[in-house]
């Protein structure tokens, strides 16, 4: 596909037609790649912070600077790739600084009407059927709450893999850890999400 040919509407453009157009002076194309790829980032960023304003926040300084370094993508990973690792990287240094290792608790009203309306976005059809509608919030709670008791490490790994769904070699690189190591750290969260959702029934 040619970032070139005009009949090829932006939205049409893949990430890589998208950057050429970016770095070439087209900041349509860059608004492009944000639309594209910001719900599953700001869906990361909801798991990691638990906190909507925060995570509307570190996704946005997780795009400018995304912006900013864009000449130096190398293309050796996926785009979104590249993109997670910065909004993830945002997001640990964010915690850091907040000077805690794990985030709010998941009961404040306000917060919680917000995680209701991400949910009512995740699936329209939803809105047909109020029973699987108010399954999923429980679960979409419950899983929350089991998430805030993994340790920082856990629930990284956890967010990567079942909720970005980035593959292992990806969050190996991004987390510049051992694949080994990693299977191991999603082997240990699973088995204690496990055992945490069964004890929030």
């Amino acid at each position: 596909m040619s970032p070139g040919n005009k009949h090829i509407s932006l939205s049409e453009q893949d990430d890589e037609s998208l950057i050429k157009l970016t770095l070439d002076g087209n900041t349509r194309a860059f608004d492009v790649l944000v639309k594209r790829h910001s719900r599953k980032i700001h869906s990361m960023l909801m798991q990691m912070l638990n906190c909507e304003a925060d995570a509307y926040d570190v996704a946005q300084d997780s795009f400018i600077k995304a912006f900013r370094a864009l000449r130096y993508f190398n293309g050796q990973s996926a785009f979104y790739t590249w993109l997670y690792t910065i909004a993830a990287n945002n997001a640990r240094n964010f915690i850091r600084k907040r000077g805690r290792d794990r985030t709010t608790t998941i009961d404040n009203d306000d917060k919680g009407n917000q995680h209701e309306k991400n949910d009512d976005l995740a699936d329209t059809s939803l809105e047909s059927d109020p029973i699987r509608k108010a399954n999923l919030k429980d679960l979409n709670k419950r899983l929350r709450a089991a998430l805030e008791q993994l340790s920082p490490n856990h629930r990284e790994v956890v967010t990567l893999s079942d909720i970005a769904g980035l593959s292992n070699p990806e969050i190996a690189s991004m987390l510049n850890i051992s694949e080994g190591t990693l299977r191991s750290r999603l082997h240990y969260a699973h088995k204690q999400l496990q055992g945490l959702l069964e004890d929030l029934r």
